[in-house]
């Protein structure tokens, strides 16, 4: 900015003097900022359909006056969490910490050395793992949680992720979010959206992190759930977790827990595999998704050489039904290959 001379003038004519200095000043801000091009809110995505779609939607939604504008009451933005917002291969990492807690916890269950599935995990067989069904998952994570406070299993959590590194990346399993995906939250947020994890892990295994690596507060994290009960004992209150799952949030579970969680459906959903689904249909197929302009995408992933390279043929994350689904309803396919120019934070350091 220019500075205004000190020159020896009566009064009035010194203000306005000064006045017309810092106009002109004024004046050659604007002009210089004229020049600067907004900043890009998605730096690590490339340009392309998938980003001009995720930059409309919110600009649909948030310009006042405009015909698909929403309430900020209503703005709510729905996120998968394995496969869409952090690494999910070569396996699930609550799968990965539950073997883990399992081991930690067999000295004190001796009868698990020859109960299934307990005895494959504490002998590391191996062949027995690989032929774990989901229903054995299910009573391993229900064993490690069965008497535990919720704010137990989320200490536990944290524990095991400070000093657990994934096998291929040699990285804490929390490097391993995805950049651009870390950007579509922020964005959404700074124009006025709220957004929700919904995912078919534990909600006290996500919970342990979220806020913390998404940004995302343990009330907005819609997941798999125990039966609980309460005791106030000793002057004491507490819940304890019960072996029993309370509710699945996978597959057609996710739009149910959105109802009992959420209570409003979203604008945006973004998902990775075909579990996800039931949630991207609700979101931009059902009848109460037609007053406003909806978004629905999968985290498609692509890049073997960045990350992995996977749909159809894999058990963990699987995408084929959805590969099949998406032109067909207007969802969005996030390339990775394509569409990202970095995959982990890390990269940009």
């Amino acid at each position: 900015m220019p500075v205004i001379p000190h020159v020896f003038l009566p009064g009035p004519i010194r203000l306005a003097t000064a006045r017309n200095w810092l106009l002109v000043a004024c004046a050659a801000l604007l002009t210089a900022c004229a020049g600067i091009a907004p900043r890009d809110p998605l730096p690590s995505w490339n340009d392309g359909p998938v980003k001009t779609a995720i930059l409309k939607i919110v600009a649909d939604t948030t310009q006042e006056g405009a015909p698909g504008f929403v309430p900020p009451a209503e703005r709510i933005a729905t996120f998968d969490n394995d496969g869409t917002l952090w690494n999910e291969h070569p396996m699930y990492v609550e799968v990965m910490y539950t073997l883990a807690r399992i081991k930690e916890m067999a000295p004190q269950h001796p009868e698990w050395k020859t109960q299934q599935p307990f005895a494959a995990v504490v002998d590391g067989n191996r062949a027995a793992l690989e032929k774990l069904t989901e229903r054995d998952f299910f009573m391993l994570m229900a064993a490690t949680r069965a008497g535990q406070r919720p704010e137990d299993i989320r200490q536990n959590v944290a524990t095991w992720l400070a000093a657990s590194k994934h096998p291929r990346f040699n990285r804490p399993y929390t490097d391993l979010i995805y950049q651009p995906m870390l950007e579509v939250l922020t964005y959404f947020r700074a124009n006025g959206y709220k957004t929700y994890i919904v995912t078919g892990g534990t909600v006290d295994f996500v919970r342990s992190f979220a806020e913390r690596v998404y940004g995302v507060p343990p009330e907005q994290v819609v997941g798999t759930t125990f039966e609980a009960t309460y005791a106030f004992d000793n002057g004491v209150a507490a819940v304890r977790l019960q072996p029993r799952p309370a509710a699945i949030n996978d597959g057609p579970g996710k739009p149910v827990g959105m109802h009992r969680n959420i209570g409003r459906l979203p604008i945006a959903a973004f998902g990775n595999s075909d579990g996800d689904i039931a949630m991207l249909e609700t979101t931009t197929n059902s009848p109460e998704s037609k007053p406003y302009p909806r978004l629905g995408a999968f985290v498609w992933h692509t890049d073997a050489v960045r990350e992995y390279a996977y749909d159809k043929d894999t058990s963990v994350g699987r995408l084929d039904k959805g590969l099949t689904l998406a032109p067909q309803l207007g969802w969005q396919l996030i390339d990775m290959k394509r569409d990202w120019k970095v995959i982990f934070p890390y990269e940009l350091r």
